[in-house]
């Protein structure tokens, strides 16, 4: 058997199934066994280490029996050893270990009373194949109910619930500073010239229409002076040109058009329009809003965030 089963192929196979019942007996499931108890790590290599040692002794006793063979006998094992598979002496054995199959002579003996249409039955044992799988699941199910139910280890449920709250979490982290998927509470006027220049290069494309290259308003109100329909701070304007203006009559959301950072921008671009007084500007309309306190109220939430 070892012909078909080599010791490349042993060594790891076994370690791999020690590895895994490690992991399944011992692991929390949020991290590896050898990583969170390190002496699991000690185990590992002192099994791998007993493996290559049996190995080496095995060896070492085989090349010892074949010097003290006879030629004969060497020659015999050599035979055996070329054999198929299926006709090696092991391989019988392992078969009929497993299955305890009676050959034709032998039937006679287990044998029973029923014959219908010169069929008979035979009294057949259980393969021990069967007998063994059943006993492993009993065995399972021991473990399992040790494992799940009196220690109290995290079944598949108890897992996904944490590893969704854990996700949820670094989701939450994650938009705190995703550029593009900002939303009103988290915005902040920008100052940076190529913010402001980029801000501007969205309103000269898709703003102007309404309200003007100068934003004295035109279809649209006037951007340049202290009066403001929808508010006037940069938490306001951004959710008017993300959300929309007023039902009916305002401006069309422009969330699916214009990604947030870029809103960002083009918000804090139309803040610096303030007082610009542009000629022949559209009417005042809305509620006033201090230019000085929107500023102000700028400062204050800028200075909030880098604190």
């Amino acid at each position: 058997m070892k012909r078909f089963f080599p010791v490349y192929v042993r060594v790891p196979v076994l370690f791999a199934i020690f590895f895994g019942l490690v992991e399944y007996f011992i692991s929390s499931g949020d991290k590896p066994a050898f990583i969170e108890y390190p002496s699991v790590l000690i185990l590992l290599g002192l099994f791998l280490f007993v493996q290559i040692a049996v190995e080496i002794v095995a060896a070492s006793v085989n090349k010892v029996v074949n010097a003290l063979m006879t030629p004969e006998e060497r020659a015999e094992k050599e035979r055996l050893d070329n054999l198929p598979l299926s006709q090696s002496p092991g391989y019988k054995k392992l078969m009929q270990l497993l299955t305890r199959t009676k050959s034709q002579n032998e039937e006679t003996t287990i044998e029973l009373d029923h014959n219908y249409d010169g069929i008979k039955e035979l009294d057949n044992d259980l393969p021990p194949w069967w007998v063994y799988l059943f006993y492993a699941t009993i065995i399972f199910a021991v473990v399992y109910l040790v494992r799940y139910e009196i220690l109290g280890a995290d079944n598949q449920v108890k897992e996904l619930d944490k590893e969704m709250a854990a996700a949820k979490i670094q989701i939450e982290e994650y938009k705190k500073t995703a550029p593009d998927l900002l939303t009103a509470d988290q915005v902040v006027m920008l100052t940076d010239a190529s913010d402001i220049a980029a801000g501007k290069t969205i309103y000269d494309t898709n703003c102007v229409a309404c309200h003007r290259a100068d934003g004295g308003g035109g279809i649209g109100p006037n951007l340049a002076d202290e009066y403001w329909i929808l508010g006037g701070d940069i938490k306001d304007i951004f959710n008017t040109i993300m959300e929309g203006g007023r039902d009916g009559k305002g401006m069309v959301a422009w969330k699916s058009q214009i990604k947030p950072s870029d809103i960002q921008k083009v918000s804090s671009y139309i803040l610096t329009l303030q007082g610009t007084n542009p000629p022949d500007a559209k009417a005042p309309e809305g509620d006033l809003v201090s230019a000085t306190v929107v500023v102000e109220n700028e400062a204050t939430t800028q200075e909030d965030v880098e604190n």
